[in-house]
């Protein structure tokens, strides 16, 4: 869950219900199939919808799957999948490689609808300029 108010906190028992009701491994909201207050307007924000749809894919094609939101913070994991992830990224291109490494594993990766509120505080930091290269790198070497 992001920290900047984005998130609805009564999406949680979805979330939640995709792994104990639905035996999921790793379940992902999805704005796209929710709805997001945030990506509509600007150049900036088509620029970031385009290349989360971009990255969402290639990881589908990569991996014979059908997700809608790569790149949604919004998640829940088993605690025991989690731990075996292995994650090293410390930039928002996690969110990618949980997924790429779940599927890597053979795991069960879900989606369910969450809506994205414009946040309630703070900025993003992230620049499609200056941060979306990162981006692509990361891809690429998750993909190989």
């Amino acid at each position: 869950m992001d920290a900047d108010g984005s998130h609805d906190p009564a999406d949680i028992p979805k979330l939640a219900a995709a792994i104990f009701e639905g035996g999921a491994d790793h379940v992902s909201g999805s704005r796209l199939l929710g709805g997001s207050s945030e990506l509509h307007g600007g150049f900036d924000e088509w620029a970031r919808l385009a290349g989360s749809s971009f990255i969402t894919a290639c990881i589908n094609k990569r991996y014979g799957v059908r997700l809608s939101d790569s790149q949604n913070g919004f998640r829940a994991l088993k605690t025991e999948v989690l731990r075996s992830l292995s994650l090293r990224s410390r930039h928002t291109t996690i969110e990618q490689e949980m997924i790429v490494r779940t599927l890597r594993r053979g795991l069960t990766m879900a989606e369910v609808p969450t809506h994205e509120y414009r946040r309630r505080s703070g900025t993003s930091h992230i620049s499609v300029w200056r941060d979306g290269p990162s981006y692509v790198l990361s891809l690429i070497e998750l993909m190989l």
